[in-house]
């Protein structure tokens, strides 16, 4: 990390601020990176978390964008507060230490009829916005990969992992784990199709604790004759057998 970079924890904090306010004033990110004057990627890898914002790219989107997002060093970035805001549960960080960590997620495959998808989903708690925050990683098509807050209400006992990107929604409904540490459940979001087509698709979806498989992980399109494809199998159908999800037709 460069002297210009801010921290992990600043840029976390000025990376909420910014996709508010693009959310708010209903701006793409390419129209942000043309006004700030910032390449897309420099913009798209600072948003994800992949690198750490500058601070010569923090002064051009704070011009961009007419808004402070940088605080004074005698002011705190973090929110200090160790409660979420009412509308994730306001769940306490130790009330939800259990949900932190790596898990393989695996679903069916939206393109190949038997095979099924499997990539990684990271939870973990997120000091700056005090709430527990996802991210997906390990995907053949990172284009599509995810990332979001995560809710706990006690009310309905699920976790609910959710995207917001401009108003447009994607959302896992998750069982609480059991005690193998799985979650089962169900998977909401948009299925991309020939050219700019998009399709509401809902499917079963698995996490499971990633230490759970040692060495004999695999992440992709796992079709029939690979190593993990029956126990992966396994897993997805476990959760519409038990049933923990109902697919009505």
């Amino acid at each position: 990390m460069s002297e210009d970079d801010l921290s992990e924890s600043e840029s976390k904090a000025i990376g909420h601020l910014v996709r508010e306010e693009l959310a708010r004033k209903r701006l793409t990110r390419q129209h942000l990176a043309d006004l700030a004057k910032i390449s897309l990627s420099t913009l798209e890898k600072a948003l994800s978390g992949q690198r750490p914002f500058t601070l010569a790219t923090v002064v051009r989107i704070e011009e961009a964008l007419h808004l402070p997002l940088r605080r004074t060093r005698a002011e705190p970035i973090a929110n200090h507060t160790t409660t979420a805001p009412p509308e994730m549960g306001s769940y306490s960080h130790a009330g939800v230490s259990w949900l932190e960590g790596d898990y393989l997620t695996i679903r069916p495959s939206f393109s190949t009829p038997e095979a099924v998808y499997a990539y990684s989903t990271t939870i973990k708690w997120d000091k700056a916005l005090s709430h527990l925050c996802f991210h997906e990683s390990e995907r053949q098509d990172p284009q599509y990969k995810q990332e979001g807050f995560v809710s706990v209400p006690h009310q309905s006992g699920y976790v609910y992992l959710v995207t917001n990107k401009l108003g447009q929604y994607r959302m896992v409904m998750l069982t609480r784990p059991i005690i193998s540490g799985e979650m089962y459940g169900l998977l909401s979001t948009l299925q991309s199709g020939r050219g700019s087509h998009l399709t509401p698709v809902a499917t079963p979806v698995v996490l499971a604790p990633v230490k759970n498989f040692g060495e004999d992980i695999e992440y992709g399109l796992i079709e029939p004759g690979f190593k993990s494809y029956e126990r992966y199998k396994k897993l997805l159908k476990r959760s519409v057998d038990e049933p923990f999800v109902t697919l009505l037709k």
